[in-house]
């Protein structure tokens, strides 16, 4: 006699990650157990979620990490699995912060392993990852021309200062800098035209910023690649923006920025990036909560 029976759904969590408030912040689904799950179901899931992205950990290639604090971790928009997602990597590790205290986890994610930190401020939970090895490289001019068009942003609403670059840390991201917070606030885009630069690019999102203070930005991530207009808070993009500015020596090779994110939409989100010397690294940090 078979046993015809369906495996049992497994636990999806709702986390808002770089916010301790449930209405602040990006949410993430979170699968800490996807064990059985083939590429197909986490899709259907994360399309069923409907956030920008949910993240899925099963067992961790062989000799990787301390015995139970270290795992295979994927992630997947409504529409596609992404290589990377900062912000499903703070929500998936303050989750499991809270289930086997804090400390050091490592992701084999595929983009690379990614050390994670999880501790505990003011009895908050907050975690800690580090990028895989970052890169800076040149954006076509016709590429910036045609992501303009579909932004519908004059060349001249650009900060002069801040020039278009590709960057990444995980993920590619397409780095323009607004010249006015006006400017920034201003987003309504053509998405299926932004889509297929994106698509042709391997671009997972525009980073659009604006310098508040030498430390201090403001930025916006559309993401149209994912079946979703835009991003409340991107650590992926945050840490790609870490390596822009040390590259583009905005900063010191030492220091720590911080990004506002998602006031726009209603979810205001804070992400802390650090640079360090001697290490080509970024470090994106934030809080998290159940929602």
């Amino acid at each position: 006699m078979t046993n015809d029976a369906p495996e049992a759904t497994p636990e999806i969590l709702h986390y808002t990650a770089f916010s301790a408030d449930p209405g602040g912040g990006n949410p993430a689904g979170v699968v800490l157990d996807a064990s059985g799950l083939e590429p197909a179901d986490m899709l259907a899931i994360a399309a069923d979620v409907g956030y920008s992205e949910s993240v899925f950990l099963t067992a961790p290639p062989e000799g990787l990490g301390e015995a139970g604090r270290a795992y295979t971790v994927r992630y997947y928009s409504p529409l596609a699995e992404v290589p990377f997602c900062g912000h499903a990597t703070i929500a998936a590790a303050v989750a499991l912060g809270e289930r086997i205290g804090p400390g050091d986890l490592v992701f084999a994610t595929r983009a690379g392993e990614v050390p994670v930190s999880v501790t505990v401020r003011d009895g908050a939970p907050r975690a800690t990852l580090t990028s895989v090895e970052p890169y800076v490289a040149e954006a076509a001019g016709e590429d910036v021309a045609e992501a303009l068009e579909a932004l519908d942003w004059p060349a001249e609403d650009l900060d002069p200062a801040l020039p278009p670059r590709i960057a990444f840390a995980g993920a590619r991201h397409l780095v323009l800098a607004a010249g006015s917070r006006e400017r920034l606030a201003d987003l309504s885009y053509d998405f299926e035209r932004l889509k297929a630069l994106m698509l042709r690019l391997d671009l997972t999102t525009v980073q659009l910023v604006w310098r508040a203070s030498d430390t201090v930005f403001h930025v916006r991530d559309p993401f149209p690649v994912g079946g979703v207009v835009e991003d409340p808070a991107t650590g992926a993009a945050a840490a790609a923006f870490g390596a822009y500015a040390r590259a583009l020596r905005l900063v010191p090779e030492a220091s720590v920025l911080t990004l506002h994110q998602g006031e726009d939409l209603g979810r205001p989100a804070e992400l802390t990036v650090e640079l360090r010397t001697g290490d080509p690294r970024v470090r994106v940090s934030g809080t998290g909560t159940r929602m």
